[in-house]
């Protein structure tokens, strides 16, 4: 029969539950820094990435900054110049060939109600769409009001400015007043 005799003048103290605790910790400490080291490894990884890339969109700015400024020194050489002149000149012609007259008048005629009529019209090309000029001739202020809301409420007739309200210049019979108005007549 064995017996455990202390024969010491303290008992013996044991420390395993200290030494399970710090272990522990010591790996959890290990798993977050390890954790912390892949991190940070990711983000050097991307950030090396972000700045290649960054060098490449800066490089390719470059050469097409300088390819734009060899062309902005070709077209700006007279005899290219007046070729650009030229081609605007013939680009507004046909863009003035093009315009339909039908279609307006037809989109018009809808919107016009009973006792208003129209005097002149003056289209012009302005940036690709047509601005019209347009003397209306009322025969009362309701034919008026029906009017001008007729043409804020159409898809095809856009920024109306209503330029002049005046009594007619001409005697037309039954005109109360004459509008001056330019919209934009644009159909998709």
């Amino acid at each position: 029969m064995i017996l455990n005799v202390n024969l010491a003048t303290e008992p013996l103290e044991r420390h395993r539950r200290f030494r399970v605790f710090s272990a522990l910790l010591g790996v959890v400490a290990a798993a977050g820094c390890l954790a912390l080291a892949w991190h940070v490894y990711v983000l050097w990884m991307a950030e090396t990435a972000f700045r290649t890339e960054s060098a490449s969109v800066s490089k390719e700015m470059e050469e097409l900054t300088a390819e734009r400024d060899k062309l902005d020194r070709f077209f700006s050489e007279p005899e290219n110049a007046k070729l650009d002149e030229r081609a605007s000149f013939i680009n507004a012609i046909i863009d003035a060939k093009s315009f339909n007259w039908t279609n307006m008048f037809m989109d018009l005629e809808k919107i016009l109600p009973i006792g208003v009529h129209v005097i002149s019209i003056e289209p012009k090309q302005v940036n690709g769409q047509a601005s019209v000029k347009l003397t209306i001739g009322a025969a009362s202020d309701e034919a008026k009001g029906k009017f001008l809301h007729a043409l804020e409420q159409s898809n095809v007739f856009s920024h109306l400015q209503l330029i002049n309200v005046r009594p007619p210049s001409r005697q037309t019979a039954g005109d109360q007043v004459e509008l001056e108005l330019t919209v934009i007549y644009s159909r998709a």
